[in-house]
């Protein structure tokens, strides 16, 4: 059996699941998975496109992985005390 975590989204979007759910007579749980799974689907050469290109971004270094998951530039990375190599 699958476990389940929590999302959470905004007011509005919580309002149409609940009546996309109510309508289709599906659970909001349902709902969600299937929007989720689509969007992937037509996103799909997208997300693999910015995987690619995170990927070859790295160079076997801390600075790149560290660069890769914060999103910092070499001059913020260098403000915080940098890197030891």
């Amino acid at each position: 059996m699958a476990t389940t975590a929590p999302i959470k989204v905004d007011v509005e979007t919580d309002r149409l699941v609940s009546n996309a759910a109510h309508f289709l007579q599906r659970s909001k749980k349902d709902v969600v998975d299937a929007a989720v799974r689509e969007y992937i689907d037509a996103h799909r050469e997208e997300i693999e496109r910015g995987a690619l290109d995170a990927l070859r971004s790295l160079d076997g270094s801390a600075r790149a992985a560290v660069k890769l998951l914060t999103d910092a530039s070499d001059d913020e990375i260098e403000s915080l005390g940098g890197l030891s190599k």
